[in-house]
């Protein structure tokens, strides 16, 4: 069983259904016990880096998270759900993050529009499952105004905006984060959902 974080940030209902599309059998939980037992762990999320830390500690989560991580279960952290995977985020202020994947969240102080929000093409930066099925250059759906600014070994694959380069997937290990949304990403994100249905199976 896959179990998406509710921890009260965002709309879970697209997530699992795109889920659930690729085969994937998932259910949304906050229950530690239920989490205990996830042979994977999504964790999505719209909103402020803060609000979602705050809510993870709320519900208790963090040290299940941790311990699901250290176990070797795959987590896939989409957007907001990603940033939080780093060790500290600055939106709205200073706050610690989970610390899995190296780096920190910043604002995006760039020429282009913020929030970035649209398609964009994805460039590889190192080979991963996660980008089994699909191809350089393949376009995602972003919606975002932070980015993570991650070291270059951690960096799975990026986009281009404007002249900046934004990460777009990273990963260390058993954990992934994407900053785009793979369940608003057509047949490219189906396909990076199929890939970490594989990556569960292995």
């Amino acid at each position: 069983m896959v179990v998406i974080i509710d921890y009260n940030i965002g709309n879970l209902s697209s997530v699992i259904s795109a889920l659930k599309r690729v085969g994937i059998d998932a259910i949304i939980s906050r229950d530690k016990k239920v989490i205990e037992k996830a042979k994977a762990i999504v964790l999505p999320g719209v909103g402020t880096f803060p609000v979602a830390m705050n809510n993870l500690k709320k519900y208790d989560l963090i040290d299940v998270l941790t311990k699901q991580k250290e176990a070797g279960i795959p987590i896939l952290g989409i957007c907001l759900g990603m940033q939080i995977l780093f060790e500290k985020g600055y939106e709205v202020q200073e706050t610690p993050g989970l610390g899995f994947l190296k780096g920190e969240v910043v604002y995006m102080d760039i020429d282009e529009k913020v929030p970035h929000m649209g398609w964009n093409q994805l460039h590889f930066n190192q080979k991963h499952p996660i980008l089994k099925y699909i191809h350089e250059n393949d376009d995602v759906y972003f919606v975002h105004s932070f980015m993570a600014k991650c070291p270059d070994e951690e960096l799975v694959a990026y986009s281009d905006y404007g002249s900046t380069n934004i990460t777009a997937i990273a990963s260390k290990d058993n954990v992934i984060g994407c900053q785009f949304h793979p369940e608003k990403s057509g047949t490219v994100g189906k396909k990076i959902l199929l890939a970490f249905k594989e990556m569960i199976e292995c």
